[in-house]
């Protein structure tokens, strides 16, 4: 089993205000991105032709850690989106100056790999290869050594998805839809975070899952060949 799955959590308020865009361009390389409403595509997740396919998480940093005047990190992802090759998209990360760091998780379902980025301003990045252990990452650094904010909810979730185990996929689901920590849950209901959609990334099979509601219970609204 080789997969990735991404809650994509958001203000309440993009309920509704959220897009699956298709895009064909004069090359003839296509991409498909998970989009808010005034976005470039895709501060999400997103997938194109040559079997390339990415998650995001955002890693607030404090003030001391943003470069004032450099790129915006949806300029990044938006490139990404026109990567020709695993070694492309990672390049294509690093070789940004960014303003402000992120987190990707990079797939290619042809080489069947998965890599862990983070990145910061002043070109700092680390990196892990998926390996057969799972890996659980929320919205702050963990290989980085990076001023940031200490996030209370980033916390709990990844404390809590230390607690539990993942052998299948529908444990993997479970665990995006886990609300055992009722303050703190994986698993957003609100009243200001919440959880849009989730999505699952096949390696083996080549397909992007999206689901609505909450995904153990394994409902899928889209399923989508990376391809």
């Amino acid at each position: 089993m080789a997969i990735a799955a991404h809650n994509e959590d958001g203000n309440i308020a993009l309920i509704g205000h959220s897009y699956l865009v298709k895009v064909t361009l004069s090359n003839g390389l296509s991409f498909t991105a998970f989009t808010y409403a005034g976005e470039l595509p895709s501060c999400a997740f997103g997938f194109n032709s040559n079997g390339i396919a990415f998650t995001l998480n955002a890693v607030p940093p404090l003030p001391d850690e943003i470069l004032a005047g450099g790129i915006g990190r949806n300029f990044v992802s938006r490139d990404l989106l026109e990567s020709t090759d695993l070694e492309d998209a990672f390049n294509r990360i690093l070789s940004a100056n960014v303003s402000v760091g992120h987190n990707y998780n990079l797939a290619d379902v042809r080489s069947r790999r998965i890599l862990n980025i983070e990145t910061a301003s002043r070109n700092r990045y680390a990196f892990q290869e998926a390996g057969p252990e799972q890996f659980f990452h929320a919205n702050m650094y963990i290989h980085l050594q990076i001023q940031q904010e200490q996030n209370e909810s980033s916390i709990r979730r990844q404390r809590r998805a230390a607690q539990l185990s993942v052998e299948t996929k529908t444990e993997a689901l479970s665990i995006l839809g886990d609300c055992e920590d009722e303050e703190y849950p994986i698993y957003m209901q609100g009243p200001t975070l919440y959880t849009l959609c989730t999505v699952l990334i096949d390696l083996d099979e080549q397909t992007l899952s999206i689901f609505e509601g909450n995904p153990k219970r394994g409902e899928t609204c889209y399923v989508l060949p990376i391809s």
